[in-house]
């Protein structure tokens, strides 16, 4: 792994996610704004001055929600609220300015509301200003900084801070590597159930060694991450499961979180799917099965992937016929269309939610630190949201991928 990834290569680099959230969504719950709300009131209080309003309403135009999908309004209601001194209202701006939502590009601008939301002990500003730190994005790069804030959100009860002030332990960011402290904050992260400790927290202990303990140990932690819709926990653990059966639940609960989570555009399980129907593992034999997956896969993981199943996809052709591959080839090809984001999480629609609806994450793209709220898509039942691009902590020094020997390797 290179000193500093963005992109998203193995399962551990998901690890250093930084997220960069609009973080009224999951830190202030009030009540779903559903898609066929009665906005007239909404609107009415938030031109009458309503702070609280004026937050509904933003998050309405943000998603779409009530009213159609309109960036500039988003931010501009927000702006209103931000204006008003909510610290919630102030930390989205900032996120909108960060990443372009509605507003230009201005990083400076967006750590200048971060800071707002932040002096008034808004622990999702705290976050999100330590990953500006980290990154240098609008403010003078300063690691030891970023790690203060994070430890600060985390005495506050953020779970996100404690999972990132332990990547920061576990890479040697900002302070000395010391993977003690990186599983203190990652158990710390699990305890507030924060999703990415949970699933970082399963890495580490795979770290460890594959002895049936350790094994144990990161299933049962992934399965936590899994109940919050991470979908690289849904990819580790579906993988863990059917290469150690006598972990699992069920028959199956390998195979569902393997299918979940190449239903959420993660191309290495499509692959694993595409190898478990290829030589008959847990099943049947099913060329036609494997075919479809494994070109899903090369369409979902760009390049690399496509180097890695070339042969396979070669082999698996000549043994269908090529009007059978291809009519596989447009099934394959029009589910991509359909499920062109990589989403790194995928939430249900939470009740209880006014200031903004429940959303997902998807994997930045190469390079990128943030990115724009986009329209998202089901997996499994009722669930509902929208995404985020993010970008990855900066780290250094190397560790080996404990899920690096996969089936694709095989």
């Amino acid at each position: 792994m290179s000193p500093i990834s963005p992109s998203r290569v193995s399962i551990t680099e998901v690890l250093l996610t930084a997220i960069i959230v609009a973080s009224g969504a999951t830190l202030h719950a009030a009540a779903t704004i559903s898609a066929d709300a009665d906005i007239g009131p909404i609107r009415a209080g938030a031109e009458r001055g309503s702070v609280e309003k004026e937050i509904e309403l933003g998050a309405a135009y943000a998603t779409g929600h009530g009213v159609a999908m309109d960036k500039q309004l988003a931010a501009y209601w927000y702006g209103k609220a931000a204006g008003a001194g909510d610290p919630a209202a102030e930390n989205q701006i900032g996120y909108f300015y960060q990443v372009g939502f509605g507003v230009p590009v201005d990083l400076v601008r967006a750590v200048h509301w971060y800071q707002l939301a932040a002096a008034e002990g808004f622990t999702g500003a705290k976050v999100n200003l330590g990953v500006s730190y980290i990154w240098g994005l609008g403010v003078t790069k300063n690691e030891k900084m970023a790690a203060q804030l994070f430890r600060e959100a985390a005495s506050k009860g953020s779970g996100t801070g404690a999972c990132y002030l332990g990547d920061m332990y576990y890479f040697g960011v900002g302070v000395d590597q010391d993977k003690s402290a990186a599983e203190h904050w990652y158990l710390a992260g699990r305890k507030l159930h924060d999703p990415r400790a949970e699933f970082s927290l399963g890495v580490l202990y795979l770290t460890n060694g594959k002895d049936a303990r350790n094994l144990r140990k990161a299933a049962d932690s992934f399965r936590e991450s899994v109940r919050a819709g991470f979908v690289p926990a849904m990819h580790a653990l579906g993988k863990l499961l059917v290469e150690n059966p006598d972990l699992s639940n069920s028959p199956e609960e390998g195979m569902t979180l393997l299918t979940n989570s190449a239903n959420a555009g993660t191309w290495k399980s499509s692959a694993v799917l595409g190898i478990l129907a290829r030589d008959g593992k847990g099943r049947e034999v099913n060329y036609e099965a494997a075919y479809y997956q494994f070109k899903v896969a090369a369409l979902q993981g760009g390049e690399v992937a496509r180097k890695l199943l070339e042969s396979d996809l070669s082999a698996l052709s000549a043994k269908l016929g090529a009007e059978k591959a291809g009519s596989i080839d447009a099934q394959a090809e029009s589910w991509s269309r359909l499920h062109h984001p990589a989403l790194e999480f995928v939430t249900s629609a939470v009740k209880n939610e006014k200031r903004l609806p429940p959303f997902s994450l998807a994997e930045p793209e190469d390079g990128s630190h943030a990115g724009l709220l986009i329209p998202t898509r089901s997996v499994g039942a009722d669930q509902t949201g929208q995404s985020i691009r993010i970008g990855s902590l900066p780290n250094s020094g190397e560790r080996e991928d404990p899920l690096a020997k996969s089936l694709l390797e095989e």
